[in-house]
């Protein structure tokens, strides 16, 4: 599996660092970083952010540093497919939440820095 170039969240990055082979430049609360295991780690982005707080399909895209749409909207279908997590509309927005499969999924992969 081949390193990629990313932009990671500062927490994200601090949280899951086994996914980071070299930090490079911060821009704002985001670390350039060169990972491993894209895929898992663009998945924890997204769970990560909402591990607190539900949010809105634009606030998810911006805070999750995950920068193509179309990336974005794969992960966050397989996410929700996966039930990890849910979608509800509410009056003109989206709003997505973690669900306890995503919770889990989520603390699996923070347990192991515990």
């Amino acid at each position: 599996m081949r390193a990629r170039l990313t932009y990671v969240p500062v927490e994200v990055a601090d949280q899951f660092e086994d996914f980071i082979i070299k930090r490079d430049e911060q821009i704002l609360d985001a670390v350039k970083a060169r990972t491993r295991d894209y895929s898992t780690l663009s998945l924890l982005k997204l769970l990560y952010q909402l591990r607190g707080n539900p949010m809105t399909f634009s606030d998810l895209y911006l805070k999750s540093k995950i920068r193509m749409k179309k990336s974005f909207l794969n992960y966050l279908h397989l996410c929700v497919d996966y039930n990890f997590i849910k979608k509800e509309p509410v009056g003109v927005n989206v709003i997505y939440s973690i669900t306890d499969k995503g919770r889990v999924m989520l603390s699996l992969f923070m347990e192991k820095n515990s």
